[in-house]
């Protein structure tokens, strides 16, 4: 099987989490004995040569951050350039965001069906996985332990060509954390990660607290 893969993130390769996960993700597509060339919707160069390849492949994977519950304006403007084709395509997805739970993606998966529809294809089920924000900022090894699980469903979806396996349903962990860990996880944003957040900020140059509100 032959995969057109269309990495979504606005971010340049260098600094997309994405583009790290689909790193992984494809070692185990070839793994399985697949095939894939890959674009992204960032290098606006390469839009022409993205829908050829949409009009040509059958087999289409797209791969896209969450951005609080909604895809990324960069790939819905690139989206409403395409053509939409007929039924003998297939799409998938890898959905991904910083948001733990995997019920804070699925308003995204919900649209992610009803957009495969206008573009006039068969759905093959979206790979939702959350708790992904910081893979840029990891050093080496931090970073293969968060995306290395990924080369497993590369090798399913090579084998099945769709994510609607079980294996793929249990990847997105757990749906809601009970509520002691959620209260945990209030507590955490609330003392280290609040401090963490101003750290990075005033290493990126920030000057202002970050609960500002200039036009409150």
């Amino acid at each position: 099987m032959h995969v057109l893969i269309i990495n979504g993130s606005p971010r340049v390769k260098k600094y997309s989490n994405t583009d790290k996960i689909l790193a992984k993700f494809t070692e185990g597509l070839t793994e399985g004995g697949s095939t894939f060339e890959q674009y992204e919707v960032s290098d606006r160069g390469c839009w022409d040569t993205i829908r050829d390849a949409f009009g040509k492949n059958t087999n289409i994977l797209i791969a896209l951050p969450l951005y609080v519950e909604c895809i990324p304006g960069l790939l819905m403007e690139f989206l409403e350039t395409l053509t939409p084709k007929n039924k003998d395509t297939s799409i998938a997805y890898i959905l991904q965001s910083g948001f733990a739970e995997g019920v804070q993606l699925r308003c995204g998966e919900a649209y992610l069906k009803i957009l495969t529809e206008k573009l006039g294809c068969n759905y093959a089920g979206t790979l939702v996985k959350g708790d992904n924000f910081s893979i840029r900022f990891f050093n080496e090894d931090q970073r293969d332990k968060v995306t290395t699980p990924y080369m497993e469903m590369g090798r399913i979806f090579a084998k099945k060509g769709d994510f609607e396996s079980e294996e793929c349903k249990k990847f997105t962990g757990p749906e809601i954390f009970p509520l002691g860990v959620r209260i945990m996880v209030g507590l955490v944003f609330k003392t280290f990660a609040k401090k963490s957040f101003k750290q990075v900020a005033a290493e990126w140059g920030c000057t202002k607290p970050l609960d500002y509100r200039p036009y409150k």
